[in-house]
């Protein structure tokens, strides 16, 4: 009951709307607009940073993993934090709105790193990357893109996200702004679990 009271309430707030044929018995609730959903968005993050950054031993080893290309260990931990916070119920949405949902978990780990400069869906060459971040300090900077896996087709999303990256130019405003390395992480989810690709790009002719 508390579950179905939930969603009772957040149809009636419009929160959600009835995205089912009418007439039909089972109804399909679906979020409305981008307006509410930046609102779950940040709700996520928010109850992500509360939840996992408390683990900080987890925390600073995936912020590590971010900052030096260890794409194995970014993995590796990101599938720890997905198995012991979420629900499969928690994905169950459109396809664009599942990887919005595991963007903002994304997002909600690495906005706890204060020091760096992080930007969501920042315009870079001809698109938008899901997220990018700098570490000024280190010259160093990173690109990260999320695919949902469908059926769980994890190299397919990879290496659309990948492909992604390279066809629309994404790494082009880091090297612009002196950027020397520059980790690039396409990270394709599905359900409770990730796999992530993962090059390097060093950009030793970017201004002092």
């Amino acid at each position: 009951m508390g579950k179905q009271h939930l969603w009772s309430v957040l149809f009636a707030a419009g929160y959600l709307t009835d995205a089912g044929r009418p007439g039909n018995e089972i109804h399909k609730l679906v979020i409305p607009n981008r307006e509410v959903m930046n609102i779950y968005e940040k709700r996520i993050r928010s109850r992500f940073k509360v939840r996992v950054t408390g683990d900080t031993v987890r925390w600073t080893k995936f912020c590590e993993a971010i900052k030096t290309g260890d794409a194995v260990e970014v993995q590796q931990l990101f599938n720890e934090f997905m198995a012991a916070s979420i629900s499969i119920r928690d994905t169950f949405a459109r396809k664009e709105m599942k990887e919005n949902f595991f963007h903002g978990m994304l997002l909600g780990l690495l906005q706890a790193e204060g020091r760096w400069n992080l930007q969501s869906n920042a315009e870079s060459g001809i698109g938008y990357t899901d997220i990018r971040l700098e570490i000024p300090a280190l010259k160093t900077g990173c690109i990260i893109e999320v695919k949902y896996a469908e059926n769980g087709q994890y190299d397919k999303a990879c290496t659309k996200a990948m492909k992604q990256m390279e066809d629309d130019g994404y790494a082009e405003a880091l090297r612009q702004d002196g950027m020397q390395i520059i980790h690039k992480y396409g990270i394709a989810c599905y359900k409770k679990s990730c796999r992530v690709s993962y090059c390097m790009e060093k950009n030793n002719e970017s201004s002092d």
